[in-house]
């Protein structure tokens, strides 16, 4: 019910499966977009989670100004919707009030717009994809004026490019991010690493744990899951 996947579910009824281009998924930017490298490093916890738009959880507002909740969307959407990761990208838009697109082979773009409230996708779910009368504001794209879109900055906010790197190679590494990701990101939030630092951990972990490309079973998942764990822990031990 995450209103990314959502969004693309209600642009896929618009055509045939076979007929679809590419999946665009749409991402708010998070709290940081614009900043470098450089800026980056000295962003507090408080400074992550000033989100532009949403108000979600501690750690997923921190995975959204790390652009790594769009790279677990990307992911999702693969295998949500059977498509290649290739087939699906990722794109700026700081209003978020287009949900997400899809493009077809003709190259129409089928959008879902509406006010960023999450009541809207859950309403949808919970009916098995049936309308009923609203339960957020209307859309007033006239009071908006205008809708900006932006290529992501994958150089100084890297996870995106990791998570579709681990969406390709499939097997455990899905997991072995994820599992990486948590354990830096409340490491942030406690106080413990930098901002940037998380980025570090999360691609150390993923190196090391490439024999995982290859676990498909239960217990091979909750395995690679175990070990990035345990991964990650190591290094905050280590470096601080």
């Amino acid at each position: 019910m995450d209103s990314e996947h959502c969004a693309i579910h209600q642009c896929l009824a618009a055509g045939k499966k076979a007929d679809v281009k590419k999946l665009i998924v749409t991402a708010s930017g998070g709290a940081f977009f614009g900043k470098t490298k450089e800026a980056l490093a000295d962003m507090t916890a408080a400074d992550a989670l000033a989100h532009p738009t949403w108000s979600m959880g501690a750690k997923i507002t921190v995975d959204s100004a790390t652009l790594m909740n769009k790279g677990f969307e990307l992911i999702e959407a693969s295998r949500l919707f059977d498509m290649e990761m290739d087939r699906i990208e990722a794109i700026i838009h700081r209003e978020s009030i287009i949900h997400s697109m899809v493009e077809y082979i003709d190259h129409s773009v089928i959008a879902q717009l509406s006010v960023p409230d999450m009541r809207s996708c859950i309403a949808y779910g919970l009916f098995g994809g049936e309308r009923h009368d609203a339960v957020i504001e209307e859309l007033d794209l006239t009071r908006i004026g205008g809708l900006s879109f932006y290529v992501p900055d994958e150089e100084n906010f890297p996870l995106l490019a990791l998570a579709k790197r681990c969406g390709r190679i499939g097997g455990g590494m899905p997991a072995v991010l994820n599992a990486a990701n948590e354990v830096a990101v409340w490491a942030f939030l406690d106080g413990k690493i930098r901002f940037g630092r998380i980025a570090e951990i999360v691609g150390e972990t993923v190196e090391a744990l490439m024999p995982f490309t290859s676990a498909h079973q239960l217990s091979e998942i909750l395995t690679a899951d175990k070990s990035a764990r345990e991964y990650a822990g190591a290094l905050l031990s280590k470096k601080g």
